[in-house]
């Protein structure tokens, strides 16, 4: 399996001084997600928890919707020269009766780890069709509860406080206990994993949850969360324009600019306990 960290040598300068010393550096490698021996898309990520990277990609892309939708997930051997395995190629098998992906959701350049988007053959594709309408979701709570996730979300991040490289994606209750964190070098990365380890532990819908990012909230990000059904959306940075159309055309609640104990509410605010002035 490949590493999420790995050390290199740099030149510390320092008060007009320089020294050198190793440092620990985020791994960033390249993923090739196929389904079905065919190649989908190519994701440049962190290592680890590729599976439910995988699988969180293709809720999002509206191809599964289940656990029960994916047959196997499997390293592909052979990878290098010598017959060896690079762990960097993935392959899904769909179960019987599922539909692969359509041709629009092919990417046709590699993803980097800042824009799960590049390459997209159009931006109506990513307009997929919920499975779980968000916009009836009942759930509640306040923006006190909002206000510690930054922290929490902070506290989790065990490969950060090594690289200060890496951002997070993490799934609380109403209640801001959190359920599921994942890290990666590209924010889209950490929200597949989130989504996908909930797939894969049969959990979708995540009605009832927050989805909490360290970065911005762009439309593709916002797409993630309704395709699996997540009410809210919180981000420590700004959302794009679109991923705030999006959100009151689906009915999500988004924040931004979630600091201390102030917030940018810019959709659905009654989920917060709370009505424009």
């Amino acid at each position: 399996m490949g590493r999420m960290t790995s050390r290199r040598r740099v030149l510390r300068v320092h008060d007009g001084g320089h020294t050198t010393r190793p440092d620990t550096l985020t791994v960033e490698e390249p993923l090739e997600i196929r389904v079905a021996g065919k190649p989908l898309t190519i994701t440049m990520r962190t290592p680890g928890d590729d599976f439910d990277l995988a699988a969180g990609f293709l809720v999002g892309e509206g191809v599964v919707r289940a656990a029960a939708d994916i047959r196997s997930i499997r390293y592909c051997a052979g990878a290098t020269a010598d017959g060896g395995n690079t762990y960097n190629v993935l392959d899904v098998v769909l179960a019987d009766g599922v539909a692969p992906p359509d041709a629009s959701v092919e990417r046709n350049f590699y993803t980097t780890s800042s824009c799960g988007l590049c390459g997209k053959a159009s931006l109506d594709a990513v307009r997929t069709t919920a499975t779980w309408p968000v916009d009836g979701d009942p759930f509640a709570t306040d923006p006190a509860t909002l206000a510690g996730l930054p922290d929490e979300l902070r506290a989790a991040q065990r490969v950060f406080d090594r690289t200060g490289g890496l951002h997070a994606a993490g799934l609380f209750d109403a209640d801001g206990k959190l359920r599921c964190l994942r890290e990666d070098v590209g924010r889209h990365n950490a929200v597949d994993k989130v989504v996908g380890w909930a797939t894969r532990d049969g959990g979708l819908p995540l009605s009832g949850t927050v989805l909490m990012v360290s970065g911005r909230a762009s439309f593709e990000l916002v797409q993630k969360a309704v395709m699996a059904g997540i009410p809210v959306l919180a981000a420590v940075s700004a959302p794009s324009s679109l991923a705030v159309d999006l959100a009151a055309e689906t009915g999500l609640t988004l924040v931004g600019f979630l600091r201390g104990t102030s917030m940018n509410v810019y959709t659905r605010p009654d989920r917060l306990g709370l009505q424009p002035s």
